[in-house]
């Protein structure tokens, strides 16, 4: 069980939040700017981070020279600032202005024609907040998600009310279990799904991320295939300056999924290294997506 939050730290989340607001009324580009510089005061502060992030990118490009790694990793920090300073602008931000903000590509009313359910598989970019605001103020179809609760309880009723403000997603806590998103999905509601983080070897496999093993979640496939959804990969990226944010709703995948869970599971993450192959500093490299490890192996953090 998680310590309560103390006061100071309660108070820091409130002045976080005022900060957010009052940023949010900015120009996208000056909004960018000041992201950037926030990104590199956490590039020099946020040592932890900084260390994952490295040896993150040192597991997946070993080709790849110290320089090299380091580059890209300054450079996702930048983008990270960027991420963390422009939630105002998807929490708090009047729906027309995020209309022109947002570039959506491909079908994104897939899911209100579809006579199956359908399952949007949004991997972890940066930008992964926007795609949730571009499915709600993009389609008219009501969707179900799951929910990481914060550890601080102001920032995450925050988090909570900026990802409901639309009306269009229902929430599912990740520790009540699945029952109630199942329902939903039942009921014909999209479900937009996060398959990339390392929740531990229970319903996972280790099946190859950049050629090292990665605990990957097997669920994808498993609830694909009871529940007979079409899957919708969908990718979204932060643009420079004030240009906005791209959000791709892809073609669905075909022959997905089948009877091996495993097989579709390497498929997924074959994917996604190649959509991050396109924007490698954009992902989220700070969380530890190797952190758990086949029995009698040695960490890699």
């Amino acid at each position: 069980m998680k310590a309560p939050a103390t006061w100071g730290a309660k108070l820091g989340a409130w002045g976080a939040i005022a900060l957010l607001w009052s940023v949010h009324v900015l120009p996208l580009g000056v909004q960018a700017w000041l992201g950037r510089g926030l990104g590199a005061l956490l590039w020099q502060v946020g040592r932890p981070r900084r260390r994952v992030a490295l040896r993150n990118l040192a597991l997946c490009f070993p080709t790849w020279t110290p320089a090299q790694r380091v580059a890209v990793a300054r450079e996702h920090f930048a983008w990270l600032g960027r991420s963390i300073l422009e939630r105002g602008l998807l929490w708090f931000a009047p729906v027309p202005r995020l209309q022109r903000l947002i570039h959506v590509e491909g079908d994104v009313g897939l899911a209100a024609r579809s006579e199956r359910p359908v399952m949007w598989l949004v991997p972890h970019f940066l930008a992964l907040d926007v795609a949730g605001s571009a499915a709600q103020i993009f389609q008219d179809k009501r969707f179900g998600s799951i929910y990481q609760a914060q550890s601080n309880p102001v920032f995450d009723a925050a988090v909570k009310q900026g990802r409901l403000r639309f009306d269009k997603v229902e929430l599912f806590a990740r520790n009540e279990g699945a029952r109630g998103l199942m329902r939903a999905i039942r009921q014909g509601k999209p479900f937009f799904n996060l398959p990339d983080m390392d929740f531990g070897a229970r319903d996972a496999a280790f099946v190859p991320f950049f050629g090292v093993p990665a605990a990957t979640l097997l669920a994808p496939s498993r609830m694909a295939r009871a529940l007979n959804m079409v899957v919708q990969p969908v990718i979204a990226h932060i643009l420079p300056g004030g240009q906005g944010y791209r959000v791709q709703f892809m073609e669905p995948w075909a022959d997905f999924p089948t009877d091996d869970p495993e097989a579709d599971t390497r498929r997924m993450n074959a994917w996604i290294e190649a959509q991050i192959l396109l924007n490698p500093s954009q992902y989220l490299w700070v969380h530890k997506r190797f952190k758990t490890r086949p029995e009698g192996e040695a960490g890699l953090y």
